[in-house]
């Protein structure tokens, strides 16, 4: 090969046949059942990386099921969303955790934006005739399980929309060197865009974490459930950009303009 065809197409790995295309992805019937709680504040700000500050001990376990995702395929992912603010005061969510069983999202999601993917089995899915029931298993062991009543009360699709679209999202991306130090350590925002909201409900939940040494959803425990929502969407996972360069000459901590 030469170098000219290897700057060409170095945007994934292995060159030959890249486990994923280039993004923005896009997201048909995107389905969200997200459980917020409160949690214990000395472990919300013991994962949550400065800049970014954390005012409430509020968390949204999420379970996702997307049936059709351009590039990507149909898989399902469950994790944590830390409920934070940057320094302007705008509320915005810090992706700490997430599971899901497919290689090509768990490989484009680690390299490009930096999200916390790792293997898992997550399910959502209707269980009997009234429950949204989301689990995530890690191996053979039930790790999370989350219950809402179906379809309950229905919410503001535009206010979803607003929500989803207007709300900053935050990682922690670590690309290791060849000698195993940092090579790259970025605070990454992204948005999503283009959202269009089909449905959104509201209901009664339950959230129930398991320890587990790999999959350590349990050491933000749930105190107290505040509220659950079901949505689904169709929308674009957009491209990121660098919030912040730990690895950079040390500087106040600043984050970097919103493009």
């Amino acid at each position: 090969m030469k170098k000219e065809y290897i700057r060409k197409n170095a945007f994934a790995m292995p060159i030959h046949n890249p486990a994923y295309p280039r993004p923005p992805f896009r997201f048909i019937n995107r389905e969200y059942f997200i459980v917020s709680y409160e949690t214990d504040m000395d472990a919300v700000r013991a994962v949550v990386p400065e800049p970014l500050r954390v005012d409430s001990p509020i968390v949204h376990y999420e379970f996702i099921r997307m049936p059709d995702s351009s590039g990507l395929g149909a898989y399902t992912e469950s994790g944590q969303v830390i409920s934070v603010t940057d320094e302007d005061g705008k509320s915005a969510g810090f992706t700490h955790a997430m599971y899901l069983d497919d290689e090509s999202a768990i490989a484009g999601g680690r390299e490009i934006w930096g999200f916390p993917k790792k293997l898992a089995t997550p399910g959502l899915c209707v269980d009997g005739k009234d429950t949204l029931l989301g689990t995530l298993d890690y191996g053979t062991q039930r790790v999370a399980t989350g219950t809402m009543g179906y379809k309950y009360r229905a919410l503001d699709t535009a206010a979803e929309c607003r929500k989803l679209a207007d709300t900053p999202n935050y990682l922690l991306k670590v690309i290791p060197h060849v000698d195993g130090s940092p090579r790259i350590c970025e605070l990454v925002r992204f948005f999503l865009r283009d959202v269009d909201v089909i449905g959104a409900w509201e209901g009664p939940a339950a959230l129930e974490l398991r320890p587990h040494a790999l999959a350590s959803v349990a050491d933000l425990p749930v105190r107290k459930v505040i509220g659950a929502r079901h949505v689904i969407a169709n929308l674009t996972l957009d491209v990121g950009e660098v919030a912040y360069d730990y690895l950079a000459p040390d500087e106040p901590m600043k984050l970097a303009v919103n493009q």
